[in-house]
């Protein structure tokens, strides 16, 4: 057996840019760059072995380090899962700002590789800078608030080890079940440390990426609970993109007319103009499809969780007797609601349900198509009235007039990215989605702070296409810092940045909850404690322009019109400025089409939280569980 000579950090890094995924006979690189902030727990390991290795391992250089890792979860989930990308760390605050990224990318099932420093494993200094001391366990670091958010941890604590928890590594990262946030923690010590390493190790290595069909039974089992079924629905999920089903979706639709509906994460596997569509389901869904929801009598899950904004905290599906069928690559998200499990990739699992259902010739009844497709057209027109502004010189815009105008300039090349706040409620109702990667929304973990960094990833995957990045003032506050990277490596992302000076999101569900609004509004305190006075005179244009972005700021729609264009053919990053009116002046975006339990107070002596628990009891008396 031949070897090689190595410290363990430049034997990690010539590993990883070994390694490639493979699906459908396509191939590429697993691991398509490091992001990395260095300090004394890896600048001479991770740090020194990149440049080493700079020829094979791209780097990129973040300002945060949960922003890296939000960087790379964007890349990944544009990339379908196939590739990602590594981020490093000194130990200390640079590890723990890992654990809210690792979560992030955990709960949506899209993998990020992490690489923490961690302190001296033969301990010669103890404690070591930034350590914390655990007395009644030696072995505990920081990076162990990895583990629960991880989906494989390993702490790599002698250079023979890293070639199993490498391997490992990329088993879960591959997995289309099991990944998610990865973390290899690496001890400053092992890291400098050189091994003779088998050459083998370095070798191409292809992980390839299953399609599991479906159990035969299992199969004969959905078939015959689709033909029974009167008012079926199907609702599509994140797996759908994952799985890059959406032709199959379209053309199972197709096929037997069975309308569509989609989760945040799922919206896009159907464009919005296709005849099944009848767009966003659950809490932040249109009229078309909760109505569709609460009286179904078969709900067909393809690729979701189920949380409870799809299921109105389980409100939504109320008609007697409903029935859930789970297409799901996971088993355990494939038993979830008491549903006849259809364990299978999606793709794999609709078109053989497609073809089943031909035999047999099924299909909807004609009344049922006609019924969705009035309901669908309606809705439409709801839009189009949010959409539209009649006084475009005047006015500042509303928020649903700012997606409107940005509806108005798109194509399907574009890419819209966000995660928190107002928006998502907005942009599920009322955003007109053209391709199937176009509605990149990331509400698994509604992560404020995500979508800048995001947007970099995506626009990394994807270069040649417009990517946006819609935030509230909220969030950018949060998580701004990105901006520096995108204006240092020229990657041309948009940022739509929409003032309304506070939580408005936030503020709506506080006052909905008999909380008035409170903390939620970016203002001067009054005189009674709360945040009610004048407006901060905060610019965040000015901020965004001292960060190295162009900046052009709108007034109205036009000026809003005018600036969208400008920006979106821009070839360095620009962000468009744009302050917007209040609902209580202009049309809003329709309300909540079915509710989600935010828990009220149960004794209050405030007028309006005894209103809203006297609201709350009605709603909480229609839940149900699906037995």
């Amino acid at each position: 057996m031949t070897t090689t000579r190595l410290t363990v950090a430049q034997a990690l890094v010539r590993f990883l840019s070994a390694q490639y995924t493979e699906r459908d006979g396509v191939r590429q690189r697993l691991i398509g760059a490091t992001w990395g902030i260095f300090g004394h727990g890896n600048v001479a390991g991770i740090g020194q072995a990149l440049v080493e290795y700079g020829d094979v391992m791209p780097y990129h250089q973040g300002r945060n380090e949960q922003a890296m890792v939000h960087a790379a979860v964007g890349y990944a989930r544009q990339s379908n899962r196939l590739s990602t990308h590594a981020v490093t760390t000194s130990i200390g605050p640079g590890a723990t700002n890992l654990v809210t990224g690792a979560a992030l990318a955990t709960i949506n099932h899209l993998p990020v590789l992490l690489l923490p420093g961690d302190t001296f494993a033969a301990r010669p200094a103890d404690p070591v800078l930034q350590q914390l001391e655990v007395p009644y366990a030696g072995d505990v670091s920081v990076n162990d608030c990895l583990r629960p958010v991880s989906r494989y941890f390993d702490r790599v604590n002698r250079p023979e080890a890293l070639i199993p928890a490498a391997l490992q590594a990329m088993r879960v990262l591959t997995d289309p079940v099991e990944t998610g946030a990865v973390t290899l923690a690496l001890p400053q010590d092992v890291q400098a440390e050189a091994y003779d390493w088998p050459d083998d190790f370095f070798a191409d290595r292809t992980w390839v990426i299953r399609r599991p069909g479906a159990d035969p039974t299992e199969l004969a089992e959905a078939v015959t609970a689709i033909r029974a079924a009167s008012r079926p629905l199907i609702v599509a999920g994140g797996g759908v993109h994952h799985s890059r089903a959406e032709e199959a979706l379209a053309e199972l639709a197709a096929a037997t007319g069975i309308p569509v509906a989609a989760t945040q994460a799922g919206k896009g596997s159907l464009t919005y103009d296709h005849p099944q569509d009848v767009g966003g389901i659950g809490h932040t869904g249109t009229a078309a499809a909760d109505e569709l929801a609460r009286t179904a009598d078969l709900v067909i899950g393809v690729g979701t969780r189920w949380t409870d904004f799809t299921t109105a905290s389980g409100t939504l599906f109320a008609t007697p007797g409903v029935r859930f069928l789970n297409l799901n690559i996971a088993p355990f998200d494939g038993h979830k609601l008491s549903g006849l499990p259809l364990v299978a990739d999606a793709r794999s699992g609709l078109t053989e349900l497609t073809d089943a259902l031909r035999l047999h010739g099924h299909r909807v009844p004609d009344a049922y198509v006609t019924e969705y497709t009035e309901d669908k057209e309606r809705w439409e027109q709801r839009v189009d009235a949010c959409y539209e502004a009649d006084e475009p010189d005047v006015r500042r815009p509303t928020q649903p007039q700012v997606l409107g105008a940005l509806d108005a300039l798109v194509d399907e090349t574009d890419i819209l990215i966000n995660a928190a706040g107002s928006l998502p409620g907005d942009l599920h109702k009322l955003w007109r989605t053209r391709s199937r990667d176009q509605y990149h929304l990331e509400y698994g973990y509604s992560c404020m702070g995500y979508e800048i960094p995001a947007a970099i990833g995506v626009k990394l995957a994807a270069p040649d296409r417009p990517v946006w990045a819609l935030v509230g003032d909220g969030t950018y506050l949060m998580m701004p810092t990105e901006i520096v990277t995108a204006v240092q490596e020229g990657v041309a992302i948009k940022v739509l940045l929409v003032q309304n000076h506070g939580y408005a999101s936030i503020g709506g569900l506080s006052e909905s909850v008999g909380g008035e609004r409170f903390g939620t509004a970016y203002r001067y305190p009054a005189d009674d404690g709360t945040y009610t006075g004048a407006p901060l005179p905060v610019d965040l244009a000015a901020n965004a322009a001292s960060l190295g972005m162009r900046v052009l700021r709108a007034r109205t729609v036009r000026d809003l019109r005018a600036a969208l264009a400008e920006a979106r053919a821009a070839d360095t990053p620009t962000c468009v400025y744009v302050e917007t009116e209040t609902a209580d002046t202009v049309s809003g975006a329709p309300p909540a089409q079915a509710w989600w339990d935010v828990p009220v107070a149960e004794t209050a002596t405030r007028p309006s939280a005894v209103k809203a628990r006297e609201l709350y009891e009605r709603h909480v008396s229609t839940r149900r569980r699906h037995l």
